[in-house]
This record gives C-alpha cells, sequence and structure tokens, in this order.
C-alpha cells in the first residue's frame, strides 16, 4: 500500500529507508525467547510500510535474533531488504575466529550475501586485531564473491579512533 516513508541514496546508490529495523529488542515470551509470531507481524508491518533496512547481530538475542531473521525474510521476500549483520570482534583472536561466525551467519540468514557487514563494537583494542590480523582483506575478498556488499563498523570509542578507522 501507500506509504509516507523517507529514503535516502546512500554513497552507492542504494534507497535506504530513514527507519531501519533493529533486531535486538524483539518482543519476548514468558520464558524469554522470542515471540516469534508476534515478531514476524512487527518485521512484515515495517517491511510493508517501506522499511528497508533491517540489522541484526550474531549475539542478539543470545543468538536466536539471526535464525530468527533469515526465516521470517526468507518468507516475506529476501530482495524487499538491505540486510545488516555483524562480527562479535570480542571474540576474535584468530583469523578462524572471523571466518567461522562469517560462514555460520549466512547459514544463520538464510542467504547468500550480507548487504551490510559490521565489524561490531570497534574500538582501539579491537581495532589493534582488526590490523594485526588483516581482517579487512578477509572481508574484501568475500566481497569480490558476493558473499558481502558493503563492508562497514559499529563504534564504541573516541572520536581520534574513529578518525583512524575511517581514514585506513
Amino acid at each position: 500500500g501507500g506509504t509516507d516513508m523517507q529514503y535516502r541514496a546512500d554513497k552507492h546508490g542504494n534507497m535506504l529507508s530513514g527507519l531501519g529495523f533493529g533486531c535486538m529488542r524483539f518482543p519476548l515470551t514468558a520464558d524469554g525467547k522470542i515471540d516469534e509470531p508476534k515478531a514476524e507481524e512487527m518485521l512484515k508491518k515495517a517491511i510493508d510500510q517501506g522499511v528497508n533496512y533491517i540489522d541484526t547481530a550474531f549475539p542478539y538475542h543470545n543468538g536466536e535474533s539471526e535464525p530468527f531473521v533469515g526465516r521470517t525474510i526468507k518468507k516475506l521476500g529476501r530482495e524487499k531488504v538491505l540486510l545488516a549483520t555483524k562480527l562479535p570482534m570480542w571474540k576474535i583472536n584468530t583469523m578462524d575466529d572471523v571466518k567461522e561466525p562469517f560462514e555460520s551467519q549466512l547459514v544463520r540468514l538464510q542467504t547468500d550475501h550480507i548487504d551490510f557487514y559490521l565489524l561490531h563494537a570497534l574500538g582501539k583494542e579491537r581495532w589493534e586485531v582488526v590490523k594485526a590480523l588483516d581482517i579487512i582483506s578477509y572481508l574484501v575478498e568475500q566481497k569480490k564473491q558476493g558473499k558481502i556488499r558493503y563492508i562497514g563498523f559499529s563504534f564504541h570509542d573516541s572520536y581520534e579512533v574513529f578518525e583512524e578507522i575511517i581514514n585506513y
């Protein structure tokens, strides 16, 4: 139906809804699990109203957000959304700690590509790990293979660290 959703073009020409849907705080059942019928209804309504940016992450809802979002978006139409998820940076010590979650996230999200793949909660210490392991090269390789459309990060630190990352 008709929608008053506003869209913004990013620098790549993607039209992103001004309002995104974060998948960290779905309604819960009495036993603390995602209330799937309610959460699915919320996602469907958001998408029907023109929301096309869906944001989840590996740890949300004790690891259950990604699989739920994957099932639901598959049902509602993967092509209708730009999907963002995140690499759990606090668990990264080796390249296997990068590759294993990434490969599992494609399966959990029931998709062949992640539109926006973000390094989760970067700060000075985690940025040093990214550089030391050359994680960006691995992500660029996944991008070349079409498994990631865009690489980004979420951030929790000082402006100086932010500047270092964006100028890398």
